[in-house]
């Protein structure tokens, strides 16, 4: 299995529009940050990990040819409004693409984006999508899948758990029992927005101290923010832990 992290920046992106900040200034390629999504692939399949808002600029810089899946996290902006560059994967593959999340993430899309959902032939051409709620473990291409219920902010969203690699975006805290289904991950790749403390995503930190207590052989920090400096902050770092960037690959 293959991961690919699509993005591994904050919801705005780095460098932040009309900052001129020394993290957004750098001429470092790795403190280019687009929205944070990860691609899973599993032999001749590729798992798609949100439809970020990059997910266009992103599928051309990684060469991605195919979507066979998508596992949707939550409903913020960020993360689902690249969804309608879906459509060309289903014209590439002939066939609509499976998205699974939990209800209120599925409710959210189907509002947001009530135009893919009605049957309307002057709508045009729109993505052709098989959304699922998920709650309970599933198989897909042959992975494991479970869904990972996190804290962010207050809100309950969704990571993910495929074999031995877990995703863990835009979190903020890990219930036990969900601390439970990650033990023994040989990849942890876990939201680390900063190194300060924030309402709604781990710090460095923090996110560290999870990775310690589910035991994780390594862990890729992501959904870094402007205020991470990837050669900097990279340093010093605990053994097997290390900061993402785009087009990082991942063998497991």
């Amino acid at each position: 299995m293959k991961i690919l992290i699509l993005g591994c920046g904050t919801s705005t992106g780095v460098p932040v529009i009309g900052c001129r900040c020394g993290v957004c200034t750098s001429g470092e390629p790795a403190n280019k940050r687009t929205r944070s999504s990860a691609l899973i692939q599993a032999g001749e399949r590729n798992i798609l990990i949100d439809t970020s808002t990059d997910l266009r600029i992103q599928a051309l810089r990684n060469n991605v040819e195919r979507v066979d899946a998508v596992l949707f996290t939550h409903p913020h902006a960020d993360h689902i409004h690249g969804i309608d560059d879906l459509r060309i994967f289903n014209l590439r593959q002939r066939g609509p693409i499976p998205c699974y999340g939990n209800e209120y993430t599925v409710k959210r899309i189907k509002g947001f984006f009530e135009y893919i959902f009605v049957d309307d032939e002057g709508n045009g051409w729109k993505p052709r999508l098989d959304v699922t709620v998920v709650d309970s473990p599933f198989t897909l291409f042959g992975c494991d899948i479970k869904p990972v219920e996190i804290c962010h902010g207050k809100a309950r969203i969704l990571g993910y758990r495929i074999d031995d690699v877990a995703y863990l975006t835009d979190c903020s805290g890990v219930p036990p029992e969900s601390m439970e289904l990650l033990r023994g991950v040989k990849l942890l790749i876990i939201d680390a927005l900063r190194k300060r403390p924030h309402p709604s995503h781990f710090s460095i930190d923090q996110a560290i101290e999870v990775s310690r207590k589910v035991s994780a052989e390594r862990t890729v920090l992501t959904h870094l923010s402007h205020n991470v400096d990837y050669v900097a902050d990279g340093k010093g770092l605990p053994a097997g832990v290390e900061l993402a960037y785009d087009g990082m690959e991942i063998e497991v």
